[in-house]
């Protein structure tokens, strides 16, 4: 028998004086409120209710129960009115990770959309390279990009990420212009640490796709890292044009390489299994799904 059923039948008996009145307020009949009753009785050892045939009162121990019932079922009562405040509309702490790349160029404007449409939410975000766990960091959402591992998580395709090598005038005066895939072995290639394939710079060319093995005095957990050190005429970088695009149309950087295609990273929007997200949650992967596909108008961002 449920316990908490059984509570709330007694609490009704107690307040309403009799097993018919709150059976009528459940829409349960008089012998089960007294089977509830008894069910309570027989589990506690203790007698709650004196009865007869015509009259019924409450023992000393049953008041005391009685009391210790009404504040639990009221608990309970304020407990799911809370819930259905979270569940009617976008409110509550979103925890939110990313890259630092994507982190500091086009998420910020996206959530700053976010709030300015859900007043009652506040973002919580966690920028990393290294893939943090949903679950154990409780955390609501990440935006990852690169080839996904096998985790269970839910996962959204958003445009991917086109990568671009580029590298300062600066440098490029003082040790050449690379003209081919192949002469980039020749040059002090900064390589990014958490890269699907560390010191391996893929392009596809004219003549098929090729793989270049690179070396450098540099590496880095950070793309933002990176791209500060390739403005300091370090070397040349491999990274996604949003970091890198505002610098090559002001001339501070080179792109190279143009005419080989770069590979693409891979971009998802990832989630928790759940069949009933919250709205703060739902109104946001509807969100970052617009944006995304707007920032990405065609096929790439």
């Amino acid at each position: 028998m449920d316990r908490l059923i059984a509570m709330e039948s007694y609490v009704r008996t107690v307040e309403r004086g009799s097993f018919a009145a709150a059976a009528a307020d459940q829409g349960l009949s008089p012998s089960m409120i007294g089977n509830h009753v008894r069910y309570l009785e027989a589990r506690l050892g203790a007698l709650l209710l004196n009865r007869t045939t015509r009259q019924q009162s409450v023992t000393e121990f049953g008041r005391a129960y009685y009391e210790q019932c009404r504040r639990i079922l009221l608990d309970i009562e304020i407990a799911e009115g809370a819930a259905d405040l979270m569940q009617s509309k976008p409110r509550g702490l979103l925890r939110v990770t990313t890259s630092m790349t994507l982190g500091t160029t086009v998420m910020p404007g996206m959530i700053a959309a976010y709030l300015r449409r859900h007043s009652e939410v506040q973002v919580d975000l966690v920028l990393q390279d290294q893939r943090l766990d949903l679950l154990a960091d409780e955390l609501d959402v990440a935006v990852r990009a690169g080839t996904l591992p096998d985790s269970g998580l839910i996962a959204r395709a958003l445009p991917p990420l086109r990568l671009v090598a580029c590298a300062s005038p600066s440098y490029l005066r003082s040790h050449g212009h690379p003209r081919t895939p192949a002469e980039l072995q020749t040059h002090n290639c900064l390589d990014f640490t958490y890269a699907g394939e560390p010191r391996v710079w893929r392009f596809a060319g004219p003549e098929g796709d090729v793989a270049i093995q690179v070396g450098g005095s540099l590496r880095v957990n950070n793309g933002q890292a990176l791209r500060a050190a390739a403005l300091e005429h370090l070397g040349i970088i491999l990274q996604p044009e949003i970091l890198v695009a505002d610098d090559i149309a002001s001339g501070r950087l080179i792109h190279l390489l143009a005419d080989q295609a770069t590979p693409s990273l891979p971009l998802h929007l990832l989630t928790l299994p759940d069949r009933h997200p919250s709205p703060k949650l739902r109104n946001f992967i509807d969100l970052v799904l617009e944006m995304f596909r707007s920032v990405g108008s065609t096929k790439e961002i």
